[in-house]
């Protein structure tokens, strides 16, 4: 009779290397796209100091114009824990390297061109500033906390991000609105009742599939109790 627990074990590492074999398909394609569809973008418009905004599919990335066609922005990236080959990290960042760099925590605030850091996207320049009026830092002092920071960092989704970043070096706080909404989400969840059927459903199937043990019960017990009293 097959161990469940190894059965598991097994489709979950199934699915972890089709999820990067298409990752790296993924890329791949981005790039074609990229080259396809890319914006140009007139540097003369940008100054130092400015912080640049590129909305993505599921996110927004930020960055600090540095000038002479270069921004420093904070990247997730897992590369560097693997090599000290400058050429092979300085290459722009792909999705597989940034999702594992999510996952390990790692992350580098790097310097890249307009077009690399755009990624074939458009550029909103300074969209913040309305929210931040009297907290505008001089260009010189927004390019010089940037360039201090350019290296390797831990990388936090909730914490230090690249938006905590560009706030931090433009107006002098780490702020990141991304941030609040994702928490905002959260808190929906599970102040919504329906999750609470949602996590005994989910703790019922792991004990079907795992077995009746304290690591599968107790997480169905507790967690629907404290999803249902946080509610």
């Amino acid at each position: 009779m097959k161990n469940p627990v190894h059965e598991v074990a097994s489709l979950l590492l199934e699915k972890f290397l089709l999820l990067a074999k298409l990752l790296s398909l993924g890329s791949s394609a981005e790039e074609e796209e990229k080259k396809k569809h890319g914006f140009y973008y007139d540097i003369s418009y940008f100054k130092p100091g400015d912080l640049l905004e590129v909305p993505r599919t599921l996110f927004v990335h930020f960055g600090i114009y540095l000038g002479n066609n270069r921004v420093a922005h904070l990247m997730p990236d897992v590369l560097p824990a693997f090599t000290n080959d400058q050429k092979q990290i300085q290459k722009v960042v792909t999705n597989k390297r940034l999702i594992l760099g999510v996952i390990a925590k790692m992350a580098r605030i790097r310097v890249d061109t307009v077009e690399d850091f755009a990624y074939g996207g458009p550029i909103l320049v300074n969209h913040m500033d309305k929210l931040f009026k009297d907290s505008i830092l001089c260009d010189e002092e927004v390019v010089c906390r940037a360039e201090k920071l350019v290296g390797a960092t831990e990388y936090s989704l909730l914490w230090n991000n690249c938006e905590h970043f560009v706030t931090y070096c433009r107006y002098g706080s780490l702020v990141s609105f991304q941030t609040d909404k994702f928490c905002e989400m959260v808190k929906t969840i599970i102040r919504d009742q329906r999750s609470v059927l949602v996590a005994v459903l989910l703790g019922l199937a792991s004990i079907l599939c795992l077995g009746l043990a304290p690591s599968t019960t107790l997480p169905t017990i507790i967690i629907p109790f404290m999803l249902w009293m946080a509610g």
